[in-house]
């Protein structure tokens, strides 16, 4: 059966990915805003959406469990930061998730080793501490983040473009082993190149990090 990827989460059928989210939803009451790693899993799911970005809209300032809209369950609604709200359905990530939050996904581990050795070198360096707060870092409680620059969506998005658009990036299939990636390495070199050239990073705490993914 086809593996599923909720952001970097590998769930090895979509049922099990949707019990993941289905866990969420039907565990927290109503009007509950979501936080933590519930906040973040919902976030990556809500890139999914084939219509992702006209449900965020300006931007998003928080997702909660909404009453609902039809028949008797609840489900998902994005507060934006301009206050307005719209739902969305899980079912609908999961069914049909965008080529771009796909491509988004392995663009993600392509670079994975240079945001590695980007964090190792802060830790060598002695200044292992948060670019946003001052506060010192814990390894098990830092993010490698882009919000000193051009947000990771702007740089992937810049490249797609470049390239031809989302359907000229060819991914290894779902069911193969491991991680996906890039089929054409050289393509690959291209991206790794171009995020290079224009990603600046910073280090922040987890709580930091989430707080800046809702604006």
């Amino acid at each position: 059966m086809a593996v599923t990827w909720i952001g970097r989460r590998r769930y090895t059928t979509k049922t099990a990915a949707g019990d993941a989210v289905r866990k969420i939803l039907h565990g927290n009451p109503i009007g509950t805003e979501l936080a933590g790693e519930e906040f973040d899993l919902v976030r990556d799911l809500l890139d999914m959406h084939h219509e992702a970005e006209e449900k965020i809209g300006v931007g998003v300032a928080g997702i909660r469990i909404a009453p609902p809209q039809k028949g008797k369950y609840p489900g998902f609604e994005v507060v934006r930061t301009d206050g307005s709200t719209i739902d969305f359905s899980y079912k609908t990530c999961l069914t049909t998730p965008s080529l771009r939050s796909q491509v988004h996904n392995v663009m993600q581990v392509e670079i994975e080793d240079k945001k590695a050795a980007y964090f190792e070198s802060r830790r060598a360096a002695g200044t292992f501490t948060s670019d946003l707060s001052g506060v010192p870092l814990d390894t098990s409680d830092t993010a490698v983040s882009h919000f000193r620059g051009p947000a990771f969506a702007q740089i992937a998005d810049g490249f797609a473009a470049a390239e031809g658009g989302w359907e000229a990036i060819e991914l290894t299939p779902s069911t193969d082993y491991g991680l996906g990636l890039f089929v054409d390495r050289d393509q690959a070199d291209r991206w790794r190149a171009h995020w290079q050239d224009r990603a600046v990073l910073g280090l922040l705490t987890q709580a930091e990090n989430r707080s800046r993914l809702r604006a």
